[in-house]
């Protein structure tokens, strides 16, 4: 008798303990992002009168999610019919919704109102950032745009013609972090440093290529209380106020060249920065083996020379993360054809791609995407899981 006992007490703690990594599978990965979803929740609906509505901002956004994890979901239908399945409403907490409901959520709900979730997700993140670049880099943004495709009768979306349709993701990338922190998306056809402009905050280290010289931007960031690296023409006007020493850290970055500018510009033209700046200039072997200067613009003459060299090295991880974006995770693919469905599958691909670096500590990769995809469905267990982001945590380990 005493043995029964023992043996259903055993069963019973198998079962909960079943039970409890079953539920942990299907919500860890979106635990940070639950609190943050009730904030959006009744968004949209303030023109439902009748309060009859049943789908709402936060389900639409989980469908998203889900597309994004599971390889089987290719359109928009796909996502309907997932939403008829038991489990899958269970999971995500979302009621069926019809075809027609779906696609009247991508143009009702604003994704304006995403944009601040995706910032307080960065927060999450951990830096990665070691030594002197820790403290002087933390705040490194990189900056660029890049175009998706569009359909033809996308017409919101003209690009260089009337042949051609495209959007823009104007993405702001914490390298310390290696995740994404604010993004804006547009028409193709649009002012990259118009729309950095548009996005500024203070306390932020810009990088950015040449595309974003303008001296209107430089004065824009500067009032905006952040700073900039941005690459220029090798052809600017120099007024040199003072020729900095090179330390041998410096000539080990590549750096040919510090030193203090009294404008930028001519002479002839007015001065809209209104103040000195510093030019570091940065010899390079591009891959062609053919050797080029970068010419580097800051307002910093706190930072070394090398430090500036190796910022804007790492403007290259924004390159990086759009890659991921489209050939891994598959934001190329577009669910919806109007402007805010498209934002919306937009903010919801780096959604998912913080909450891959928040829960696994690291960059996401193409590997690290399958086994969590893997692991979703149910196909990895929690320990072959844990021990796959325990060698993320270890360089050595991962490199086996």
């Amino acid at each position: 008798m005493a043995e029964n006992r023992a043996n259903d007490r055993r069963r019973t703690r198998e079962e909960a303990e079943d039970a409890a990594a079953r539920r942990l599978r299907s919500v860890r990965m979106i635990t940070p992002l639950r609190k943050l979803l009730r904030q959006i929740h009744a968004a949209g609906t303030e023109r439902d009168r009748a309060h009859n509505r049943k789908f709402f901002y936060d389900h639409y956004l989980s469908l998203l999610l889900l597309y994004f994890v599971n390889p089987s979901l290719d359109s928009l239908r796909s996502l309907q019919n997932a939403s008829n399945w038991e489990k899958v409403r269970k999971r995500l907490g979302i009621p069926r919704v019809s075809l027609g409901s779906l696609s009247e959520s991508a143009r009702v709900f604003d994704p304006a109102l995403v944009r601040p979730l995706l910032k307080e997700l960065a927060e999450l993140a951990r830096p990665h950032f070691q030594g002197r670049e820790a403290e002087a880099l933390a705040n490194l943004t990189a900056v660029d745009g890049s175009v998706f495709a569009a359909l033809p009768r996308m017409a919101w979306a003209l690009w260089m013609d009337a042949e051609h349709r495209g959007i823009k993701l104007h993405l702001q990338f914490q390298a310390s972090k290696g995740v994404p922190g604010d993004a804006a998306i547009t028409p193709a056809a649009c002012s990259e440093p118009a729309a950095l402009a548009a996005m500024l905050e203070s306390g932020r280290l810009y990088v950015c290529d040449r595309g974003y010289a303008s001296f209107e931007l430089f004065r824009r960031i500067l009032d905006a209380g952040s700073s900039f690296i941005i690459r220029v023409k090798d052809d600017i006007s120099l007024h040199v106020l003072e020729e900095r020493p090179l330390s041998p850290a410096a000539l080990q970055a590549g750096v040919v060249r510090d030193v203090i500018l009294k404008r930028l510009g001519t002479s002839h033209h007015k001065d809209v920065v209104g103040r000195p700046m510093r030019l570091v200039i940065v010899k390079v072997v591009e891959r062609n083996g053919k050797a080029t200067e970068l010419w580097l613009i800051t307002d910093r003459f706190d930072l070394d020379a090398d430090l500036v060299a190796i910022a804007y090295r790492y403007r290259w991880s924004v390159e990086l993360f759009f890659r991921w974006l489209k050939c891994v995770l598959g934001a190329r693919h577009l669910v919806s054809h109007n402007e805010n469905g498209v934002a919306l599958q937009m903010y919801a691909a780096l959604i998912v791609s913080l909450l891959i670096a928040i829960r696994t500590g690291s960059k996401p990769t193409k590997r690290t995407f399958e086994t969590i995809q893997f692991y979703l469905l149910g196909w990895v267990t929690d320990e072959e899981f844990t021990a796959h982001l325990t060698r993320l945590a270890n360089p050595k380990k991962r490199a086996r």
